[in-house]
């Protein structure tokens, strides 16, 4: 017996149901395909924001800063940290942390002083590029300032502008000083937006009287160290310290995309089901419209493996179309969302917890975001057809050939 022929002609012989069965799989297959690529898209570019923006894949403080922040509490020699860091293949830049008071004619609001290294923070930090008028900050102009946009938007400033910061210095003087908008932010975070003003270190260490050392240090662990690694060689790097990963830094952010990876599992989950219910409703229905066909395949000597083989090749056959259809409406549409995305903009300043999300969204697209929807499709196809086909299998063929 030719088992591939007659399998192919018995998934044609009631062509509108075997139509509806390979259909209902390819759109299933297509969705999954289509919703794993941009869900995923949607988690790496917030956790990527996250960590690209601000916040690094670790950060290093003094012990004891982050529960009592003070200008006085401070990683000694952050520059031979950075160094050991750099040798280790991380990449690190330490940042001068502060608060005051700025003032721009009638209008005045509370700061957040950051004082870095331009050179050094763009290994660890791409908030230099979210520029929304203006320069970042150079080493050459000590007296010019890249602010926030709310905070322009409250004080009333733009670029080229001059703004007064007031603080306390670490001596306990009144830090005072003119500065010039140099920049002006687009949607980083809440606190960057709203409040933060960022400077060269040697203008902040100028300003608040603090000649040495540093309050935080950002970190880029080395591709592919796993997280567990990275944080235990940062311990042995800067002993006597507190090294956070990012999710420990920002815990409800890292619950939410968690929690976010596990929704798209679980709608996973309820498609396939949905789709074995659907593939086990037609086969019982193919099986049992044939209980008669296989009675007389059995009696005339056909054993249960080769029915059994029958009818899982049948299925085989629908599930390779289903994938070829599913997969061939994929690929058009993932190169769209990977290559050009959906554009929000027009929604305004989208945020998540405070993050800034940038306005495209794209999907990311691997190996994975193909063969797991087809192994996981295929798998629960063939555990829905398992039942018919086992009963058509076994079927008594007396029994059969008088079925109605």
């Amino acid at each position: 017996m030719d088992t591939l022929k007659l399998a192919w002609r018995n998934v044609w012989r009631n062509p509108r149901r075997s139509g509806v069965t390979i259909g209902a799989t390819s759109l299933a297959l297509f969705v999954m395909i289509f919703y794993s690529g941009l869900v995923t898209g949607y988690m790496n570019g917030m956790e990527r924001n996250v960590v690209d923006l601000e916040v690094g894949d670790a950060q290093i403080f003094p012990e004891g800063y982050r529960k009592s922040p003070s200008i006085y509490t401070t990683i000694d020699d952050p520059e031979g940290l950075v160094d050991r860091l750099e040798g280790a293949g991380y990449k690190a830049s330490a940042r001068l942390l502060g608060s005051g008071l700025a003032a721009a004619g009638d209008n005045s609001s509370g700061i957040l002083l950051r004082g870095l290294d331009p050179a050094h923070d763009a290994q660890v930090s791409r908030v230099y590029r979210e520029l929304q008028a203006g320069t970042w900050i150079d080493p050459a102009a000590p007296d010019e300032v890249v602010i926030g946009r709310r905070l322009a938007k409250t004080l009333g400033v733009g670029v080229g502008d001059e703004l007064v910061v007031l603080s306390q210095a670490a001596d306990g003087s009144m830090a005072n000083d003119l500065y010039h908008v140099r920049g002006i932010l687009r949607g980083v975070s809440d606190p960057v937006d709203r409040a933060t003003v960022f400077m060269t270190q040697d203008a902040f260490r100028e300003l608040m009287v603090f000649p040495e050392g540093a309050h935080q240090v950002i970190v880029r662990t080395p591709p592919g160290l796993p997280e567990g690694e990275a944080l235990a060689k940062l311990a042995e790097l800067a002993p006597g310290l507190e090294a956070k990963s990012w999710k420990a830094i920002m815990p409800a952010m890292a619950s939410m995309l968690e929690s976010g990876r596990s929704a798209m599992m679980v709608m996973f989950v309820i498609v396939y089901i949905a789709i074995g219910i659907v593939v086990l409703n037609a086969m019982l229905m193919a099986v049992f419209e044939r209980i008669r066909e296989f009675g007389i395949l059995k009696a005339l000597g056909v054993g249960p493996g080769a029915v059994l083989r029958l009818i899982l090749l049948e299925t085989l056959i629908q599930t390779a179309l289903a994938v070829l259809i599913g997969v061939a409406l994929s690929i058009p549409v993932n190169l769209y969302m990977t290559r050009v995305g959906l554009d929000l903009a027009s929604m305004g300043n989208l945020s998540l917890m405070g993050i800034a999300w940038d306005s495209t969204w794209r999907s990311e697209v691997d190996a994975s975001t193909y063969t797991t929807p087809i192994l996981a499709l295929t798998i629960i196809i063939f555990l829905a057809v398992l039942y018919p086909a086992l009963r058509a299998a076994f079927v008594k063929p007396l029994e059969a050939i008088h079925h109605h």
